[in-house]
C-alpha cells in the first residue's frame, strides 16, 4: 500500500482539472475533471492518490505521523495559480484614486510623474529586506484566498542593476512565503525618467542586457508594455525577438488601452501569453488561436480603473483561445484574492463559473510555464489544493470572495489552521 503523510476525505466534490487538452480552450475550458465523495493522498508533497474514497482507503495506508482530515462533504480545487503579478514594489498610490474618479487616465497619471513612475521611485528608495517582506505578506494574503503559484514580474527599478536586484529577491520571497514563484523580466514596464527622449537608447541597453538576464538564470519568461507613450509594436518586437533567441519565454501586456497591436504581435512571435487584451480588436482572436498564445485576462483591473471596459472572456472563449486568470496585483489594482477575480471574470467577463476556475488553475499555469508542476489535482503532480466550505466547486465563483478553509502548498498547509 502507498504510505500518506497527508490524507484528505469526505470530499463532496474533487476538481482536478486533470482530463482535456493542456491549455483548456473552447468548450473544454469548462471541464472540470469532476470527482464525487473523492479522496487526496499526499506523500512527500506530491498527489499519490486521487479519486472515489474508496478506491483511495483501499490503496493508502496513513504513516505514523501523517495527518488525516475529513473535510464533511466540501469540495477541493487545485490551488489556484495567479498568471499575472507586480508584486514586488514599495509605496502605494492611494492618492491617485480622487483623480482616477475625476477623469484622468493611467497615461495622465504617468505624464504627471504619478502611477507607474512613482512606484518606481519608492521601489528604487526601499531596501531589499523591506521589499522582501512586504512581498511576503502580500503573498501570505494570496494564500488566504487559495493561490498557491504566482507570476511576478520586476519593472519597477528601469535600471539595469535595479531590474537585476528585483530579480534576485524572488528566491527569497519563494522561501519565505512557501508558494511556487515564476519569475518575469519586465525591463521595459516603461522608459525610465533617465531616458526620457531617448526611447531609442533604453531599447539598445534592453537590447543587451537581456542574453545576461536569460543566462543568469534570473527569469524564465521576457515581459514588455505594448502600449501608445511606452513602447511600440516595433521596439517591441525587436526586444522579444531577442528573448526568444536568448531562451526567454514571451510575454506581452497588450492592447490594454487602445488597439495597439500587441495582440497581433503575441500571435505572430508565439508568445506563451497576451495580456489585459480590453482593447484587442476581435480580428486578433483568430491569430491567438491559432498560436496557441494565452489569453491572460485580469478583471479587476478595469473595474480598479473605473474605466467600463469589461474583459472580454466570452469572445475568447467562443474563439478558441484559451483564457487564463490574474490579479494584476500592483499599486494601480491592489488586488490579493483569486476569489475576488474568479467574480469578477463571471460576473463582468462572462466566463462560466465552470470555465473561471479552469482560467485561474491549469490554464494559468500553462500561462506561466508552470503546467507541469500546477493546476491539475492527479498522482504525480504537486499538492497544491485549496479546500472549500461548499459542495460544488462552482459555488466559489459565485460566493463572491468566499475565503478557503484551507491551502496547501506542495503538501504542506500554507495558511493559519
Amino acid at each position: 500500500m502507498i504510505r500518506a503523510d497527508l490524507l484528505v476525505t469526505g470530499i463532496g466534490e474533487l476538481a482536478t482539472l486533470a482530463r482535456g487538452p493542456l491549455p483548456r480552450r473552447g468548450a473544454a475550458q469548462g471541464d472540470l475533471g469532476l470527482v464525487f465523495d473523492a479522496a487526496v493522498a499526499v506523500a512527500g508533497g506530491v498527489v499519490v492518490a486521487a479519486g472515489p474514497e474508496r478506491e483511495v482507503r483501499r490503496a493508502v495506508t496513513l504513516a505514523a505521523r501523517g495527518v488525516h482530515r475529513s473535510i464533511d462533504g466540501g469540495c477541493v480545487v487545485p490551488g489556484f495559480v495567479d498568471a499575472h503579478t507586480h508584486l514586488l514594489f514599495a509605496g502605494d498610490r492611494h492618492g491617485e484614486v480622487e483623480a482616477k474618479l475625476r477623469g484622468a487616465s493611467y497615461g495622465d497619471i504617468a505624464r504627471r510623474g504619478g502611477g507607474l513612475f512613482a512606484t518606481v521611485r519608492a521601489t528604487r528608495r526601499a531596501a531589499a529586506a523591506e521589499l522582501v517582506d512586504r512581498a511576503v505578506d502580500r503573498l501570505r494574503r494570496m494564500a488566504l484566498a487559495g493561490t498557491t503559484t504566482a507570476e511576478v514580474k520586476s519593472g519597477y527599478a528601469l535600471t539595469v542593476p535595479g531590474e537585476r536586484r528585483l530579480l534576485d529577491l524572488i528566491p527569497e520571497v519563494a522561501r519565505q512565503s512557501g508558494l511556487r514563484l515564476v519569475p518575469t523580466y519586465l525591463g521595459a514596464h516603461a522608459v525610465p525618467p533617465e531616458y526620457d527622449g531617448r526611447a531609442d537608447a533604453w531599447v539598445r541597453t534592453l537590447l543587451s542586457e537581456i542574453p545576461r538576464i536569460a543566462a543568469s538564470g534570473r527569469a524564465r519568461f521576457c515581459d514588455i508594455f505594448v502600449e501608445p507613450g511606452f513602447f511600440s509594436a516595433g521596439p517591441a518586437r525587436r526586444i522579444l525577438t531577442a528573448a526568444r533567441s536568448a531562451g526567454l519565454g514571451l510575454k506581452l501586456h497588450a492592447d490594454e488601452f487602445s488597439a495597439s497591436g500587441g495582440a497581433e504581435l503575441a500571435a505572430r512571435l508565439g508568445a506563451r501569453s497576451a495580456d489585459h487584451l480590453l482593447r484587442a480588436p476581435r480580428s486578433s482572436y483568430a491569430g491567438l488561436a491559432r498560436a496557441g498564445t494565452v489569453a491572460v485576462l485580469l478583471p479587476v483591473t478595469p473595474f480598479a480603473s473605473l474605466s467600463g471596459t469589461a474583459s472580454p472572456g466570452r469572445e475568447l472563449v467562443r474563439a478558441g483561445v484559451p483564457v487564463a486568470l490574474g490579479t494584476d496585483l500592483s499599486p494601480n489594482s491592489w488586488v490579493e484574492s483569486m476569489t475576488i477575480v474568479l467574480a469578477h471574470a463571471v460576473y463582468a467577463a462572462r466566463l462560466s463559473p465552470a470555465e473561471a476556475l479552469a482560467a485561474a488553475t491549469v490554464n494559468a499555469a500553462c500561462a506561466i510555464g508552470a503546467e507541469g508542476e500546477a493546476g491539475q489535482i492527479r498522482p504525480g503532480r504537486s499538492a497544491d489544493l485549496a479546500i472549500f466550505p461548499v459542495r460544488h466547486a462552482v459555488e466559489i465563483p459565485y460566493r463572491i470572495g468566499l475565503p478557503p478553509t484551507a491551502v496547501y502548498c506542495r503538501g504542506r498547509q500554507v495558511t493559519p489552521t
